[in-house]
């Protein structure tokens, strides 16, 4: 039940501006904001606004094993852990990609993001 509430709460966020460092949605989120708010309005849950901090807050888990609610880290600044979206399911992830994009949708196969994946971590526990 919880997992539905993370990907509810995500949804609603589609198409919110980017903004570096932004926390809520009238002033845009980055992929880290996307994360820390979604989170608090879905699980109650208070987390750092850095995707590696997350990460370290996190259980790991195989791409196998990922479940939608879940968290997948990419490495796009040539750093671990650089950029962190929600997972989905079927192989698609939301995120806050940049300053010339909005919260989407995309799937972790585009080659992109395909290349930059830098694993999976979960928050919840089933």
């Amino acid at each position: 039940m919880l997992r539905r509430e993370v990907v509810f709460s995500a949804l609603s966020l589609i198409d919110t501006g980017y903004k570096f460092g932004g926390s809520n949605p009238e002033a845009g989120l980055d992929c880290s904001g996307l994360v820390v708010l979604v989170y608090k309005m879905a699980a109650g849950m208070s987390l750092p606004h850095n995707a590696a901090q997350i990460a370290r807050n996190a259980q790991e888990v195989s791409l196998r094993e990922l479940k939608a609610g879940d968290l997948i880290f990419f490495n796009t600044l040539g750093r671990p852990f650089s950029h962190v979206g929600i997972y989905l399911g079927d192989d698609k992830f939301i995120h806050a990609p940049n300053s010339r994009g909005r919260v989407r949708v995309e799937s972790i196969r585009t080659g992109y993001f395909a290349r930059r994946i830098d694993g999976a971590r979960t928050l919840l526990e089933d």
